[in-house]
Parts: structure tokens; C-alpha cells; sequence
């Protein structure tokens, strides 16, 4: 396991520039569209409240367009990811974008090296960042070091339930891999990217874990948090399992047949103690 940041930063190196340039994270739309927000940060509009004034931190930021979306609700918002290249195209958009934000390189896990504790009002971690961390409870430790009292995380997450499932079956739903966490990771060899585009990869192995709802609640109540606030959704923002879903508004996208046979992500808040 000791590799596992080297390879997945590799991979996420590989693909940022890529992502990049996808129309699935409209790019051209924020530099264009001074108001205009991500998907992701549109779906949870109604649970985010009002964010003006507010310091937030976002963990594991990806290329910033949810951060950016953010700070365009009004929060001073600085973004954190591990991936060299990821920030480099964060730090464009913003600049390209007019909206302000800091970018900081940093694994998840050494964040309060290069961040101030308990300096956040805020704490936002956006869909698809959990399964790349090997332990829920150093994850929860941070989330709640930096908060200052009082302050919140929300956390939009593909459900434990989705990342259990092999999306390779494109006929049923085959539960597979582990819903609980374990010590050793799903190791992946995929060639592919979750967006579309016409670039080829060979940085393909990734390292990834499970964290099962009540393992990730337990570790923020333990790291001093208190849930305030948890909904499950039978949605994402990508076609998580190929061939059995469909897209609908926001982007989102359903089981086709009985979608309210799967929970595909859940919104969760949480404030420190």
C-alpha cells in the first residue's frame, strides 16, 4: 500500500488536462458565465445555505470548477489537491475565470502542513474523493482539526452501496467488492477516463478503498463532529454503471429500470463540537 499516492497521483496527473478539456466539466462555461455553477454544487444548492463571508476549504479539489462554484456563493474558498497538474488547471480556470481562489498541493492527509488549524467555517468535499483515502478516520481527524468550533462540513458522496457494484455487468446490478473498508485496496487497471475525450492514457493503475456510511459517521463523531444533516440520493453526476442508466436533469444520472433500488450518493453535514 505504501505506493498507492504515487499511483494515483500519476494517474490523476495524466488525466487533469484532459478533464480539462471535456465539456462534461464546462470549462468554456465558467470562463464565459460569470454566475455559472457546476452540477454538483447546483444539486445541493438547497442544503448548502448561505456561504457568504464564510472561509471554506475543499479537500481533494480535482481541477476547482466546484470550488470556483463556491466561491461564486459568496465563500472565501481555497482548494486542496495532491495532483500537480490538477492544481496547475485549477489555478487557470480562476485566473481565467475571474474568481479568486487559492490552490494549495497537498495529500489529504499532511493538509494542517500546509494549512492553518482551526482556520475553516468550512469544509466541502465533493463527489468521488473518499474512495482514493485508505482510512476514514485520519480523513475525519482532519476534517475536524481544521474547523474552528462551530464550523461545518458538507460532503456530497458516491454511496458505499454504488462503489460495491461491478459496473463491467451492464444486465443486472452485481454486488462485488467490499462495502465496508478494508486494509488492503481495490487495485484498478483501466486505461479510461470518466469523461469523454480522444486522449490516450498509460498511467492506468489506481488504488482505491470502500468506506461504509455508518464506518465514515462513526469516524467524524469520534473525531468530534456531530451529524446534523444526511440525505441519500438514487443519483450521480456521471453514468457510474454503463448501459443501466439514464440521464436526467442537472446532469444526474438514474438507474433505468427502478432507480429506487439504489442509494448512488448521499449528501452529509456534519458541524465540530
Amino acid at each position: 500500500m505504501s505506493n498507492y499516492l504515487d499511483l494515483n497521483r500519476a494517474n490523476w496527473d495524466e488525466r487533469a488536462p484532459a478533464h480539462a478539456e471535456s465539456a462534461d466539466y464546462a470549462v468554456s462555461r465558467f470562463i464565459a458565465e460569470a454566475d455559472f455553477l457546476s452540477d454538483v454544487v447546483t444539486f445541493d444548492l438547497p442544503r448548502l445555505g448561505d456561504l457568504r463571508g464564510l472561509r471554506g476549504i475543499h479537500l481533494q479539489c480535482h481541477i476547482g470548477t466546484d470550488t470556483i462554484s463556491l466561491a461564486r456563493l459568496g465563500a472565501t474558498m481555497t482548494g486542496l489537491d495532491f495532483s500537480p497538474a490538477s492544481i496547475a488547471e485549477a489555478r487557470r480556470l480562476s485566473t481565467l475565470s475571474n474568481t479568486p481562489v487559492e490552490f494549495v498541493e497537498s495529500n489529504v492527509y499532511d493538509a494542517l502542513t500546509v494549512l492553518e488549524p482551526a482556520s475553516f467555517d468550512l469544509v466541502f468535499t465533493g463527489i468521488g474523493a473518499l474512495c482514493w483515502l485508505p482510512d476514514v478516520k485520519q480523513w475525519a481527524k482532519v476534517v475536524s482539526d481544521l474547523l474552528k468550533p462551530g464550523g461545518r462540513l458538507f460532503i456530497r458522496e458516491g454511496h458505499p452501496m454504488l462503489w460495491a457494484i461491478n459496473e463491467s455487468f451492464t444486465d443486472r446490478v452485481v454486488v462485488d467488492f467490499p462495502y465496508f473498508e478494508m486494509p488492503e485496496p481495490l487495485v484498478f487497471d483501466e486505461a479510461g477516463t470518466y469523461v469523454s475525450t480522444d486522449r490516450s492514457f498509460v498511467q492506468n493503475v489506481t488504488h482505491s478503498w470502500n468506506h461504509g456510511l455508518g464506518e465514515t459517521i462513526t469516524a467524524l463523531h469520534d473525531a468530534g463532529m456531530q451529524l446534523t444533516a444526511l440525505a441519500e440520493h438514487d443519483s450521480v453526476p456521471w453514468e457510474a454503471l454503463p448501459g443501466q442508466m439514464t440521464k436526467g436533469a442537472l446532469g444526474e444520472w438514474r438507474l433505468t429500470d427502478r432507480a429506487h433500488r439504489l442509494a448512488a450518493s448521499y449528501t452529509l453535514q456534519a458541524v465540530k463540537r
